[in-house]
């Protein structure tokens, strides 16, 4: 039987796979002509591994670097985190294992990615008592409403391929299910601060765009978006990623 995965929608129950009415529409389909994550994989693809190039590929590497620089800046056993646009669970597996039974959460817009994780990976890994299948959550909104605070938050490769005004309503959603102190670890392009503003930047491996994915910004654009939300502003920079993506922390006051 397929595992269940909570879905932020009234669209479907959160206990069946089965859509409530014939016409609803994967969650993915709200990123249609934003980034390239409106798909669907299938069961068969799944099972040959596709959900890891799909989400960047680098599996092993980036996946271990993410949870390495968690750690390195004070992620503990005991705490709380979500996992913002976890994909197929590349550095969830790591997470998994480290934190306390339970302590894990991921949201992702796209379902059959949660489902490669919970399905293919957590087993493959030997780690399926120790993610509920109801701490992953299908969402287009960036509802992180799971009812408990989080210490820590990660969105690696989410913001470079996200317009401003989806940031800025990830940052206002986050900032509910964080209490005072709670940290929030971003990555991003960066575009230089002399730049024209219409003009593409090349990075590492991909040239990044003000308009369309994969997006750049200056730190400048992502402390205002952090501002209205109340959020404070840390523009950490490099921290080793290998296609050159840069760090930011946003932390709850207090």
């Amino acid at each position: 039987m397929r595992t269940w995965l909570r879905r932020a929608t009234t669209g479907r129950d959160e206990k069946s796979d089965a859509p409530k009415s014939s016409d609803a529409q994967p969650m993915s389909a709200a990123v249609a002509g934003i980034n390239t994550y409106d798909f669907s994989l299938s069961d068969q693809q799944i099972a040959r591994g596709v959900h890891r190039k799909r989400v960047g590929a680098m599996w092993d590497q980036i996946g271990k670097h993410q949870f390495d620089y968690l750690v390195e800046v004070g992620l503990q056993p005991q705490h709380r985190m979500l996992d913002v646009g976890c994909g197929a669970l590349r550095g969830g597996i790591h997470f998994v294992r480290y934190l306390e039974p339970g302590h894990y959460y991921g949201i992702d817009v796209n379902e059959s990615l949660l489902r490669a994780g919970l399905e293919h990976e957590v087993p493959a890994a030997g780690l399926q008592g120790r993610l509920p299948a109801e701490n992953l959550r299908a969402t287009s909104m960036f509802e992180s409403d799971f009812g408990i605070p989080f210490d820590y938050a990660l969105a690696v490769s989410v913001f470079t391929h996200l317009p401003l005004n989806h940031i800025r309503l990830c940052l206002w959603q986050l900032a509910k299910a964080m209490p005072p102190g709670g940290r929030f670890l971003a990555t991003f392009f960066r575009a230089p601060a002399d730049l024209p503003y219409d003009e593409p930047v090349q990075q590492v491996a991909v040239q990044t765009h003000v308009e369309r994915d994969p997006f750049h910004y200056r730190p400048y654009e992502l402390e205002w978006a952090g501002s209205l939300a109340g959020w404070e502003f840390t523009d950490i920079g490099d921290w080793g990623h290998p296609r050159g993506q840069q760090m930011a922390e946003f932390r709850r006051p207090g």
